[in-house]
Protein backbone atom coordinates (compact mmCIF):
# COMPACT_ATOMS: atom_id res chain seq x y z
CA UNK A 1 0.00 0.00 0.00
CA UNK A 2 1.20 3.50 -0.86
CA UNK A 3 -0.21 6.71 0.55
CA UNK A 4 0.38 10.44 0.25
CA UNK A 5 -0.89 13.41 2.27
CA UNK A 6 -2.07 16.72 0.86
CA UNK A 7 -2.66 19.56 3.33
CA UNK A 8 -5.86 21.36 2.32
CA UNK A 9 -5.69 23.86 5.18
CA UNK A 10 -4.15 23.90 8.68
CA UNK A 11 -6.91 21.63 10.01
CA UNK A 12 -7.82 19.39 7.06
CA UNK A 13 -5.91 16.92 4.90
CA UNK A 14 -6.56 14.63 1.95
CA UNK A 15 -5.04 11.16 1.95
CA UNK A 16 -4.49 9.49 -1.41
CA UNK A 17 -4.12 5.72 -1.03
CA UNK A 18 -3.14 3.08 -3.61
CA UNK A 19 -3.72 -0.56 -2.64
CA UNK A 20 -2.32 -3.45 -4.75
CA UNK A 21 -5.10 -5.94 -5.41
CA UNK A 22 -3.30 -8.81 -3.69
CA UNK A 23 -3.66 -6.92 -0.38
CA UNK A 24 -7.44 -7.37 -0.73
CA UNK A 25 -7.14 -11.17 -0.65
CA UNK A 26 -8.15 -11.61 3.01
CA UNK A 27 -11.15 -9.31 2.58
CA UNK A 28 -12.18 -11.09 -0.64
CA UNK A 29 -12.02 -14.45 1.10
CA UNK A 30 -14.09 -13.05 3.97
CA UNK A 31 -16.61 -11.62 1.46
CA UNK A 32 -17.07 -15.00 -0.29
CA UNK A 33 -17.45 -16.69 3.10
CA UNK A 34 -20.06 -14.17 4.26
CA UNK A 35 -22.08 -14.40 1.03
CA UNK A 36 -21.82 -18.20 1.21
CA UNK A 37 -23.59 -18.17 4.56
CA UNK A 38 -26.38 -15.98 3.21
CA UNK A 39 -27.33 -17.66 -0.10
CA UNK A 40 -28.72 -20.99 -1.21
CA UNK A 41 -27.75 -22.49 -4.59
CA UNK A 42 -29.36 -25.69 -5.82
CA UNK A 43 -26.85 -28.51 -6.06
CA UNK A 44 -24.52 -27.12 -3.38
CA UNK A 45 -24.55 -27.47 0.39
CA UNK A 46 -25.02 -24.20 2.30
CA UNK A 47 -21.67 -22.54 2.80
CA UNK A 48 -19.98 -24.70 0.13
CA UNK A 49 -20.82 -22.69 -3.00
CA UNK A 50 -17.64 -22.18 -5.10
CA UNK A 51 -16.45 -18.63 -5.70
CA UNK A 52 -16.93 -18.90 -9.49
CA UNK A 53 -20.60 -19.87 -8.96
CA UNK A 54 -21.14 -16.91 -6.63
CA UNK A 55 -19.60 -14.64 -9.30
CA UNK A 56 -21.91 -16.11 -11.96
CA UNK A 57 -25.09 -16.07 -9.90
CA UNK A 58 -24.70 -12.89 -7.89
CA UNK A 59 -22.05 -10.92 -9.73
CA UNK A 60 -18.41 -10.24 -9.01
CA UNK A 61 -19.37 -6.64 -8.24
CA UNK A 62 -21.28 -7.64 -5.11
CA UNK A 63 -18.23 -9.54 -3.83
CA UNK A 64 -15.91 -6.63 -4.56
CA UNK A 65 -18.23 -4.18 -2.81
CA UNK A 66 -18.34 -6.36 0.30
CA UNK A 67 -14.55 -6.82 0.27
CA UNK A 68 -13.79 -3.13 -0.19
CA UNK A 69 -16.20 -2.10 2.59
CA UNK A 70 -14.45 -4.56 4.86
CA UNK A 71 -10.91 -3.48 3.91
CA UNK A 72 -11.26 0.32 3.74
CA UNK A 73 -11.13 1.03 7.53
CA UNK A 74 -7.86 -0.88 7.87
CA UNK A 75 -6.20 0.77 4.87
CA UNK A 76 -7.38 4.20 6.04
CA UNK A 77 -6.01 3.58 9.54
CA UNK A 78 -2.69 2.38 8.13
CA UNK A 79 -2.42 5.54 6.00
CA UNK A 80 -3.23 7.74 9.03
CA UNK A 81 -0.59 5.99 11.11
CA UNK A 82 2.03 6.22 8.35
CA UNK A 83 1.44 9.96 8.08
CA UNK A 84 1.38 10.34 11.90
CA UNK A 85 -1.89 12.28 11.77
CA UNK A 86 -4.33 13.01 14.60
CA UNK A 87 -7.74 12.82 12.90
CA UNK A 88 -10.86 14.40 14.31
CA UNK A 89 -14.09 12.64 13.45
CA UNK A 90 -14.93 10.46 10.48
CA UNK A 91 -13.27 10.81 7.03
CA UNK A 92 -15.04 11.53 3.76
CA UNK A 93 -13.94 8.59 1.60
CA UNK A 94 -14.12 8.51 -2.20
CA UNK A 95 -13.12 5.42 -4.19
CA UNK A 96 -11.40 6.86 -7.24
CA UNK A 97 -10.47 3.60 -8.99
CA UNK A 98 -11.27 -0.08 -8.53
CA UNK A 99 -9.85 -2.46 -11.15
CA UNK A 100 -10.59 -6.11 -10.52
CA UNK A 101 -7.33 -7.97 -10.15
CA UNK A 102 -5.24 -4.80 -10.38
CA UNK A 103 -5.70 -2.01 -7.87
CA UNK A 104 -7.89 -0.12 -5.40
CA UNK A 105 -7.36 3.64 -5.17
CA UNK A 106 -9.23 5.95 -2.83
CA UNK A 107 -9.01 9.35 -1.19
CA UNK A 108 -10.00 10.29 2.35
CA UNK A 109 -10.51 13.86 3.55
CA UNK A 110 -10.52 14.35 7.30
CA UNK A 111 -10.14 17.10 9.89
CA UNK A 112 -6.95 16.85 11.92
CA UNK A 113 -5.58 18.45 15.04
CA UNK A 114 -3.62 21.50 13.94
CA UNK A 115 0.09 21.78 14.52
CA UNK A 116 0.51 24.19 17.45
CA UNK A 117 3.65 25.95 18.54
CA UNK A 118 3.68 26.98 22.20
CA UNK A 119 5.84 30.10 22.71
CA UNK A 120 7.66 31.01 25.92
CA UNK A 121 4.95 31.60 28.51
CA UNK A 122 7.15 32.33 31.52
CA UNK A 123 6.51 36.07 31.22
CA UNK A 124 2.74 35.89 31.73
CA UNK A 125 1.50 38.36 34.36
CA UNK A 126 -2.04 38.63 35.72
CA UNK A 127 -3.84 40.57 38.43
CA UNK A 128 -6.42 39.04 40.76
CA UNK A 129 -8.65 40.29 43.55
CA UNK A 130 -6.98 40.69 46.92
CA UNK A 131 -8.09 38.44 49.77
CA UNK A 132 -9.77 40.81 52.19
CA UNK A 133 -12.34 39.83 54.81
CA UNK A 134 -14.08 42.76 56.48
CA UNK A 135 -16.01 42.87 59.75
CA UNK A 136 -19.14 43.28 57.64
CA UNK A 137 -18.36 40.01 55.85
CA UNK A 138 -18.04 38.24 59.19
CA UNK A 139 -21.26 39.85 60.44
CA UNK A 140 -23.11 38.61 57.37
CA UNK A 141 -21.74 35.07 57.76
CA UNK A 142 -22.72 34.87 61.42
CA UNK A 143 -26.15 36.33 60.63
CA UNK A 144 -26.72 33.62 57.99
CA UNK A 145 -25.88 31.00 60.61
CA UNK A 146 -28.25 32.72 63.01
CA UNK A 147 -31.02 32.55 60.40
CA UNK A 148 -30.59 28.77 60.22
CA UNK A 149 -31.30 28.48 63.94
CA UNK A 150 -34.38 30.69 63.88
CA UNK A 151 -37.51 29.31 65.55
CA UNK A 152 -41.14 29.92 64.64
CA UNK A 153 -44.11 30.49 66.91
CA UNK A 154 -47.72 30.47 65.60
CA UNK A 155 -49.50 33.79 66.14
CA UNK A 156 -53.12 34.90 65.96
CA UNK A 157 -52.72 37.95 63.74
CA UNK A 158 -52.35 39.05 60.13
CA UNK A 159 -49.16 38.07 58.28
CA UNK A 160 -46.28 40.57 58.15
CA UNK A 161 -42.87 40.82 56.46
CA UNK A 162 -40.53 38.11 57.74
CA UNK A 163 -43.32 35.85 59.00
CA UNK A 164 -43.44 32.18 58.00
CA UNK A 165 -46.84 31.31 56.56
CA UNK A 166 -48.24 27.88 55.70
CA UNK A 167 -50.23 28.19 52.49
CA UNK A 168 -52.25 26.27 49.90
CA UNK A 169 -51.85 27.27 46.25
CA UNK A 170 -54.02 26.76 43.16
CA UNK A 171 -53.01 28.06 39.71
CA UNK A 172 -55.38 28.50 36.77
CA UNK A 173 -54.51 29.26 33.17
CA UNK A 174 -57.36 30.39 30.94
CA UNK A 175 -59.81 29.45 33.67
CA UNK A 176 -58.62 25.85 34.06
CA UNK A 177 -56.80 24.50 37.11
CA UNK A 178 -53.43 23.03 36.10
CA UNK A 179 -52.76 19.39 36.99
CA UNK A 180 -49.42 20.45 38.47
CA UNK A 181 -50.77 23.78 39.70
CA UNK A 182 -52.06 22.68 43.12
CA UNK A 183 -49.89 22.57 46.26
CA UNK A 184 -50.83 22.05 49.91
CA UNK A 185 -49.10 23.00 53.19
CA UNK A 186 -46.30 25.00 51.58
CA UNK A 187 -44.04 26.80 54.06
CA UNK A 188 -43.04 30.26 52.86
CA UNK A 189 -41.11 33.12 54.45
CA UNK A 190 -42.63 36.43 53.38
CA UNK A 191 -40.06 38.57 51.59
CA UNK A 192 -37.73 35.68 50.69
CA UNK A 193 -38.64 35.84 47.00
CA UNK A 194 -38.54 32.05 46.76
CA UNK A 195 -41.98 31.57 45.22
CA UNK A 196 -44.06 33.43 42.66
CA UNK A 197 -43.84 37.12 41.87
CA UNK A 198 -46.65 38.96 43.64
CA UNK A 199 -47.18 36.43 46.41
CA UNK A 200 -45.70 38.69 49.11
CA UNK A 201 -48.23 41.44 48.50
CA UNK A 202 -51.02 38.84 48.30
CA UNK A 203 -50.37 37.16 51.68
CA UNK A 204 -49.37 40.20 53.72
CA UNK A 205 -52.37 41.25 55.81
CA UNK A 206 -54.03 37.82 55.63
CA UNK A 207 -54.80 35.82 58.78
CA UNK A 208 -55.16 32.05 59.05
CA UNK A 209 -58.19 30.90 57.04
CA UNK A 210 -58.16 33.87 54.65
CA UNK A 211 -57.25 33.79 50.97
CA UNK A 212 -56.40 36.11 48.08
CA UNK A 213 -56.00 35.89 44.32
CA UNK A 214 -53.22 37.42 42.25
CA UNK A 215 -51.76 37.13 38.76
CA UNK A 216 -48.22 35.86 38.18
CA UNK A 217 -46.07 34.39 35.44
CA UNK A 218 -45.33 30.73 36.21
CA UNK A 219 -41.62 29.94 36.51
CA UNK A 220 -41.83 26.18 35.93
CA UNK A 221 -44.13 23.26 35.27
CA UNK A 222 -46.39 22.47 32.35
CA UNK A 223 -47.38 26.12 31.82
CA UNK A 224 -44.01 27.75 32.44
CA UNK A 225 -43.85 31.29 31.11
CA UNK A 226 -47.65 31.72 31.00
CA UNK A 227 -49.72 34.16 33.05
CA UNK A 228 -51.74 32.36 35.72
CA UNK A 229 -54.43 33.32 38.17
CA UNK A 230 -53.17 32.07 41.52
CA UNK A 231 -55.31 31.60 44.62
CA UNK A 232 -53.37 31.49 47.88
CA UNK A 233 -54.96 30.46 51.17
CA UNK A 234 -53.15 31.05 54.47
CA UNK A 235 -53.60 28.18 56.95
CA UNK A 236 -51.11 29.38 59.57
CA UNK A 237 -49.09 32.48 60.42
CA UNK A 238 -45.92 32.06 62.47
CA UNK A 239 -43.47 34.63 63.77
CA UNK A 240 -39.76 33.98 63.22
CA UNK A 241 -37.57 34.50 66.26
CA UNK A 242 -33.80 34.72 65.95
CA UNK A 243 -31.55 33.54 68.81
CA UNK A 244 -29.55 36.15 70.70
CA UNK A 245 -25.98 36.60 69.46
CA UNK A 246 -24.11 35.46 72.56
CA UNK A 247 -21.91 32.66 73.85
CA UNK A 248 -24.96 30.43 74.29
CA UNK A 249 -25.71 30.77 70.57
CA UNK A 250 -22.09 29.91 69.71
CA UNK A 251 -22.38 26.71 71.77
CA UNK A 252 -25.71 25.86 70.08
CA UNK A 253 -24.58 26.50 66.51
CA UNK A 254 -20.94 25.34 66.59
CA UNK A 255 -18.22 23.51 68.50
CA UNK A 256 -17.03 26.79 70.03
CA UNK A 257 -17.68 28.04 73.55
CA UNK A 258 -17.74 31.76 72.85
CA UNK A 259 -19.14 34.08 70.19
CA UNK A 260 -15.68 35.53 69.75
CA UNK A 261 -14.28 32.10 68.81
CA UNK A 262 -17.18 31.54 66.41
CA UNK A 263 -16.51 34.87 64.69
CA UNK A 264 -12.78 34.09 64.43
CA UNK A 265 -13.60 30.75 62.79
CA UNK A 266 -16.03 32.46 60.39
CA UNK A 267 -13.31 34.91 59.40
CA UNK A 268 -10.87 32.06 58.74
CA UNK A 269 -13.39 30.15 56.62
CA UNK A 270 -14.16 33.28 54.60
CA UNK A 271 -10.44 33.83 54.03
CA UNK A 272 -10.07 30.25 52.80
CA UNK A 273 -13.02 30.67 50.44
CA UNK A 274 -11.64 33.90 49.04
CA UNK A 275 -8.20 32.33 48.61
CA UNK A 276 -9.81 29.51 46.67
CA UNK A 277 -11.75 32.02 44.52
CA UNK A 278 -8.53 33.97 44.03
CA UNK A 279 -6.72 30.83 42.85
CA UNK A 280 -9.55 30.00 40.46
CA UNK A 281 -9.45 33.57 39.12
CA UNK A 282 -5.70 33.27 38.62
CA UNK A 283 -6.07 30.05 36.61
CA UNK A 284 -8.74 31.58 34.37
CA UNK A 285 -6.73 34.75 33.70
CA UNK A 286 -3.47 32.89 33.10
CA UNK A 287 -5.30 30.63 30.66
CA UNK A 288 -6.70 33.66 28.82
CA UNK A 289 -3.20 35.15 28.53
CA UNK A 290 -1.82 31.83 27.29
CA UNK A 291 -4.50 31.57 24.58
CA UNK A 292 -3.61 35.09 23.43
CA UNK A 293 -0.02 33.95 22.87
CA UNK A 294 -0.87 30.92 20.74
CA UNK A 295 -2.32 30.89 17.23
CA UNK A 296 -4.80 28.03 17.06
CA UNK A 297 -6.73 27.29 13.85
CA UNK A 298 -10.12 25.70 14.59
CA UNK A 299 -11.62 23.03 12.29
CA UNK A 300 -14.94 24.32 10.98
CA UNK A 301 -16.74 20.97 11.20
CA UNK A 302 -15.54 20.50 14.78
CA UNK A 303 -16.66 24.03 15.66
CA UNK A 304 -20.08 23.41 14.13
CA UNK A 305 -20.46 20.18 16.12
CA UNK A 306 -19.36 21.90 19.33
CA UNK A 307 -21.86 24.77 18.86
CA UNK A 308 -24.67 22.28 18.20
CA UNK A 309 -23.69 20.24 21.26
CA UNK A 310 -23.76 23.32 23.49
CA UNK A 311 -27.16 24.39 22.16
CA UNK A 312 -28.58 20.89 22.59
CA UNK A 313 -27.34 20.61 26.18
CA UNK A 314 -28.73 24.03 27.05
CA UNK A 315 -32.15 23.49 25.47
CA UNK A 316 -32.78 19.84 26.31
CA UNK A 317 -31.02 19.49 29.65
CA UNK A 318 -30.48 22.74 31.54
CA UNK A 319 -33.52 24.70 30.33
CA UNK A 320 -35.66 21.58 30.05
CA UNK A 321 -35.18 20.85 33.74
CA UNK A 322 -36.31 24.40 34.56
CA UNK A 323 -39.31 24.21 32.24
CA UNK A 324 -38.00 27.04 30.05
CA UNK A 325 -37.80 27.38 26.29
CA UNK A 326 -34.80 28.96 24.62
CA UNK A 327 -36.88 31.98 23.61
CA UNK A 328 -38.03 32.49 27.20
CA UNK A 329 -34.48 32.08 28.48
CA UNK A 330 -33.22 34.75 26.06
CA UNK A 331 -36.05 37.05 27.15
CA UNK A 332 -35.08 36.62 30.80
CA UNK A 333 -31.41 37.21 29.97
CA UNK A 334 -32.25 40.25 27.85
CA UNK A 335 -30.40 38.84 24.83
CA UNK A 336 -31.27 38.62 21.16
CA UNK A 337 -30.96 35.38 19.21
CA UNK A 338 -28.02 36.91 17.33
CA UNK A 339 -26.22 37.77 20.57
CA UNK A 340 -26.80 34.24 21.85
CA UNK A 341 -25.41 32.75 18.62
CA UNK A 342 -22.31 34.95 18.80
CA UNK A 343 -21.69 34.18 22.47
CA UNK A 344 -22.12 30.44 21.90
CA UNK A 345 -19.72 30.52 18.97
CA UNK A 346 -17.09 32.48 20.94
CA UNK A 347 -17.38 30.10 23.90
CA UNK A 348 -17.08 27.07 21.61
CA UNK A 349 -13.98 28.49 19.93
CA UNK A 350 -12.38 29.21 23.30
CA UNK A 351 -13.20 25.72 24.54
CA UNK A 352 -11.66 24.03 21.52
CA UNK A 353 -8.56 26.23 21.60
CA UNK A 354 -8.13 25.55 25.31
CA UNK A 355 -8.20 21.83 24.80
CA UNK A 356 -5.80 21.91 21.85
CA UNK A 357 -3.30 24.15 23.66
CA UNK A 358 -3.36 22.23 26.95
CA UNK A 359 -3.09 18.89 25.12
CA UNK A 360 -0.03 20.21 23.27
CA UNK A 361 1.46 21.31 26.59
CA UNK A 362 0.88 17.83 28.00
CA UNK A 363 3.02 16.42 25.18
CA UNK A 364 5.61 19.20 25.35
CA UNK A 365 6.07 18.86 29.12
CA UNK A 366 5.81 15.03 28.98
CA UNK A 367 3.13 14.99 31.67
CA UNK A 368 1.67 11.70 32.90
CA UNK A 369 -1.34 10.88 35.07
CA UNK A 370 -0.95 8.38 37.89
CA UNK A 371 -3.68 6.28 39.50
CA UNK A 372 -3.91 8.47 42.61
CA UNK A 373 -4.48 11.63 40.53
CA UNK A 374 -7.11 9.87 38.43
CA UNK A 375 -8.90 8.58 41.53
CA UNK A 376 -8.96 12.05 43.14
CA UNK A 377 -10.35 13.55 39.94
CA UNK A 378 -12.97 10.82 39.68
CA UNK A 379 -14.07 11.52 43.28
CA UNK A 380 -14.50 15.24 42.47
CA UNK A 381 -16.46 14.49 39.31
CA UNK A 382 -18.66 12.01 41.15
CA UNK A 383 -19.46 14.59 43.84
CA UNK A 384 -20.39 17.24 41.26
CA UNK A 385 -22.60 14.75 39.37
CA UNK A 386 -24.52 13.72 42.46
CA UNK A 387 -23.44 10.07 42.07
CA UNK A 388 -21.48 7.89 44.46
CA UNK A 389 -17.83 7.30 43.47
CA UNK A 390 -18.59 3.62 42.73
CA UNK A 391 -21.59 4.48 40.54
CA UNK A 392 -19.67 7.18 38.69
CA UNK A 393 -16.64 4.92 38.16
CA UNK A 394 -18.85 2.14 36.81
CA UNK A 395 -20.57 4.53 34.40
CA UNK A 396 -17.21 5.88 33.21
CA UNK A 397 -15.88 2.38 32.51
CA UNK A 398 -19.09 1.17 30.81
CA UNK A 399 -19.16 4.23 28.52
CA UNK A 400 -15.45 3.95 27.71
CA UNK A 401 -14.73 7.41 29.12
CA UNK A 402 -11.63 6.62 31.16
CA UNK A 403 -9.33 8.21 28.51
CA UNK A 404 -11.46 11.36 28.63
CA UNK A 405 -10.98 11.65 32.40
CA UNK A 406 -7.26 11.03 32.03
CA UNK A 407 -7.19 13.87 29.49
CA UNK A 408 -8.94 16.22 31.91
CA UNK A 409 -6.42 15.48 34.66
CA UNK A 410 -3.49 15.91 32.28
CA UNK A 411 -4.81 19.30 31.14
CA UNK A 412 -5.14 20.36 34.77
CA UNK A 413 -1.48 19.51 35.30
CA UNK A 414 -0.51 21.37 32.12
CA UNK A 415 -2.28 24.52 33.27
CA UNK A 416 -0.64 24.20 36.68
CA UNK A 417 2.77 24.22 34.97
CA UNK A 418 1.93 27.50 33.22
CA UNK A 419 0.52 29.09 36.38
CA UNK A 420 3.62 28.11 38.33
CA UNK A 421 5.77 30.13 35.93
CA UNK A 422 3.38 33.10 35.75
CA UNK A 423 3.53 36.19 37.94
CA UNK A 424 0.29 36.65 39.85
CA UNK A 425 -0.31 39.85 41.80
CA UNK A 426 -3.36 41.00 43.71
CA UNK A 427 -4.99 44.41 43.43
CA UNK A 428 -2.76 45.60 46.28
CA UNK A 429 0.33 44.80 44.24
CA UNK A 430 1.28 41.83 46.41
CA UNK A 431 2.66 38.63 44.85
CA UNK A 432 0.16 35.76 45.27
CA UNK A 433 1.52 32.32 46.17
CA UNK A 434 -0.73 29.62 44.72
CA UNK A 435 1.27 26.59 45.87
CA UNK A 436 -1.48 25.50 48.23
CA UNK A 437 -4.26 25.76 45.68
CA UNK A 438 -3.56 22.73 43.47
CA UNK A 439 -7.13 21.46 43.66
CA UNK A 440 -8.43 24.77 42.35
CA UNK A 441 -5.99 24.56 39.45
CA UNK A 442 -7.18 21.07 38.53
CA UNK A 443 -10.86 21.96 38.74
CA UNK A 444 -10.41 25.16 36.73
CA UNK A 445 -8.56 23.34 33.96
CA UNK A 446 -11.31 20.72 33.94
CA UNK A 447 -13.97 23.41 33.65
CA UNK A 448 -12.03 25.12 30.87
CA UNK A 449 -11.66 21.96 28.79
CA UNK A 450 -14.91 20.23 29.64
CA UNK A 451 -17.09 22.06 27.06
CA UNK A 452 -15.08 20.72 24.13
CA UNK A 453 -17.09 17.52 23.95
CA UNK A 454 -16.95 17.46 20.16
CA UNK A 455 -13.16 17.35 20.08
CA UNK A 456 -13.15 14.50 22.57
CA UNK A 457 -15.85 12.73 20.57
CA UNK A 458 -13.86 13.24 17.39
CA UNK A 459 -10.81 11.61 18.94
CA UNK A 460 -12.92 8.75 20.28
CA UNK A 461 -14.60 8.15 16.92
CA UNK A 462 -11.26 8.19 15.14
CA UNK A 463 -9.93 5.64 17.64
CA UNK A 464 -13.02 3.50 17.17
CA UNK A 465 -12.58 3.75 13.40
CA UNK A 466 -8.98 2.61 13.64
CA UNK A 467 -10.02 -0.37 15.77
CA UNK A 468 -12.65 -1.26 13.17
Amino acid sequence: MKSAVETLNPTRVRLTVEVPFEELKDSLDAAYKKINQQVTVKGFRKGKVPARVIDQRFGRGAVLEEAVNDALPKFYTDAVNQAELSPLGQPEVDITELKDGETLNFTAEVDVRPSIEIPDYSGIEVEVDAVEVTDEDVDKSVEQLRERFASTTPVERAAEDGDVVTIDLEAKVEGKVLEDGVAKDVSYTIGSGELLDGIDDAVKGLSAGEEATFTSELKGGSAAGKEAEVTVKVTQVAKRELPELDDEFAQLASEFDTLEELRADSRKRLENMKQYDQATQAQERVLEKLLELVEVPVPEKLLEDEINTRKHNLEHHQLGQMGLTLDKYLEIQGKTAEEFENETREAAIKGIKTQFVLDELVKQEKLNVNQEELTEHLMRRAASSGMSPDQFAQAVVEQGQVPLLVGEVARGKALAVVVEKATVKDTNGEIVDLDDEEEAEAETAEAAAEPTESAEAGDAKAEEKSEG
